[in-house]
């Protein structure tokens, strides 16, 4: 009998006509790191903050065996890359796999296909993403060119945020006493938090370019709960790529990336070389009401050919409320392809996306009233399972994991965006539903932000297995009969995380050719802590090359 390690082998190979196969180790390994005056210890990826940048060609397939060397569960996704067929390698925890336990590996086939620039991948466990990510460099297949001017250098670019404490600490804090997380302590650029922030002088990152050169700026937002504005002084940046796909050029003085976001940018060096230029990012944050992280974090540009200099450029950022700033860059993103866009739909999926309040016994939790905070989509808050995860269940015809009753429309109707709706409505139920989809089916999903529980904030909604077009968004309440006529069908973005405006709406399309179990969720950790989480299965289609690939061996087990 054939081993099963060797049948799937021949599967994969099968499926990867004309790629290459790399293979990488990913040991995750607790580490020393020290910033802003003190020591932690922090989850890495080979002892690596941010981790290594992993290029592949178009159309390759990657085998990364994960060896968890930690004291905690880790599981790793692939953001940005669709996986067609193959969510046994998504890796959300008990959606489509159960964690990686101390001491235990575990490998994944990452299969790359329609990505054709920067994407990047994370941990999945928890909030053990704040620490363990990294980009991948999507280049492409020669003999293709690039659609845009080739660069004379590649720059990556990742946004994070520290917090002195351990992640652990602050996720245990805001789950047992219900109250929201404590704000990080400092934002950073490649790991670094820059000298406006105590100790971090020498902790500052620094980019040397060379005079009439062109730089590729491969950009992640890997911020676990923020929205960011960035800027280089007295340079423009060109948008040429955004999630993956290419875009077409967009010149812009400054930047607005939602965590979860990737973007390539071309920078000029095309300024006095005898000068030092920064380059800064901050909160694009919508309601003062809620707590956020509201300090800069700071980098250097500097010319190759540049002595010591008085003349010092600071940028010019939006203010950190700035919302028309924020979304007139979203919106000026247009996608390079045109008329890929599907104009009839099957089916149309509404849904808010809410912040709402759990009560607890004698309003003993530290959220508004003594409630507890939580999230929800059409006022389910979602229970992730924590014994067998749903990928598995579905596959394996495993009853009492989930169940299949996630609403198409908001099960409860009101002004979703009114200064003082009802308190009833606060109140969200506690379930695993998802959403069965037919294999080919034309989906619109429009996310309508509400105002319940402190007046609502924007939402970056994330979509594992897919990528699709942002055709429309619009502030107030969605209006099925008007809206869709101001719809882009020509040219919008194709992405795989879209904003959703606080107290707004936005409105995406895609086929659902890719059968699987995908997790949909807020891309802010705390919300997707609190249950701002849907999953849709998508079935099988008639062919076998519409179904599922068959799970690979040596699964994580679930305990």
């Amino acid at each position: 009998m054939s081993h099963p390690l060797f049948i799937y082998f021949l599967i994969s190979i099968s499926l990867c006509n004309g790629c290459t196969a790399h293979r990488y180790t990913f040991t995750v390994k607790e580490v020393p790191y020290t910033k802003l005056c003190s020591t932690k210890k922090i989850l890495t990826v080979n002892g690596q903050f941010p981790g290594q940048t992993l290029k592949v060609y178009k159309g390759d397939t990657i085998y990364v065996n994960v060896r968890n060397r930690a004291s905690q569960n880790i599981t790793m996704h692939w953001h940005g890359v669709e996986q067609p067929r193959n969510p046994w390698s998504d890796g959300p925890e008990y959606i489509t796999q159960c964690p990686i336990r101390p001491g235990s590996d575990f490998i994944y086939e990452v299969i790359f296909s329609i990505e054709d620039t920067t994407v990047w991948w994370h941990a999945h466990s928890s909030w053990t993403r704040a620490t363990v990510h990294g980009l991948i460099f999507v280049y492409p297949r020669p003999p293709t060119s690039l659609p845009f001017p080739k660069s004379d250098h590649e720059i990556p670019l990742i946004f994070g945020e520290w917090w002195k404490k351990d992640v652990r600490e602050v996720v245990e804090r805001f789950r047992r006493t219900g109250d929201e997380p404590n704000v990080s302590d400092a934002l950073t650029i490649n790991g670094h938090p820059g000298f406006l922030y105590p100790c971090s002088k020498s902790d500052t990152f620094e980019l040397m370019v060379e005079k009439s050169k062109t730089y590729r700026i491969r950009m992640v937002n890997s911020a676990m709960n923020l929205i960011l504005f960035f800027a280089i002084a007295k340079h423009s940046l060109t948008v040429v790529a955004a999630d993956g796909h290419y875009t077409k050029p967009l010149n812009s003085t400054y930047i607005t990336i939602s965590p979860g976001q990737t973007l390539d940018l071309l920078l000029h060096a095309d300024q006095n070389p005898k000068h030092t230029y920064y380059m800064a990012a901050r909160a694009y944050h919508s309601n003062p009401g809620i707590n956020f992280d509201n300090s800069t974090t700071i980098g250097i540009l500097r010319y190759t050919s540049s002595t010591s200099s008085s003349s010092k450029h600071y940028p010019n950022l939006p203010y950190y409320n700035d919302t028309a700033a924020a979304f007139r860059f979203y919106t000026n993103i247009k996608s390079l392809y045109s008329g890929q866009v599907p104009v009839k739909i099957s089916r149309r999926i509404i849904s808010t996306v809410s912040i709402n309040l759990l009560p607890c016994p004698n309003d003993s939790c530290q959220g508004p009233n003594g409630s507890r905070l939580a999230a929800s989509m059409n006022n389910i808050s979602f229970v992730t399972p924590n014994h067998v995860d749903i990928l598995k269940a579905y596959y394996y015809h495993i009853k009492g994991v989930y169940g299949t009753r996630f609403p198409e429309f908001p099960p409860l109707l009101f002004n979703f965006t009114a200064e003082d709706p009802p308190l009833f409505l606060q109140t969200p139920r506690l379930a695993t539903e998802v959403k069965m989809i037919k294999y080919g089916e034309a989906i619109e999903i429009v996310l309508q932000g509400t105002s319940l529980v402190g007046g609502g904030i924007d939402h970056p909604m994330h979509l594992h297995g897919f990528s699709f077009y942002v055709v429309g968004v619009g502030f107030g309440n969605y209006n099925v009969t008007e809206d869709p006529s101001n719809y882009n069908l020509e040219d919008p973005p194709y992405r795989n995380t879209a904003t959703v405006p606080r107290n707004g709406w936005v409105a995406i399309r895609f086929i659902a050719e890719n059968p699987g179990v995908w997790f949909m969720h807020c891309h802010f950790d705390r919300h997707l802590s609190w249950g701002m989480n849907v999953v849709f299965i998508v079935q099988n289609g008639r062919g076998l090359d519409q179904h599922i690939l068959p799970p690979p061996p040596n699964l994580p087990l679930c305990y």
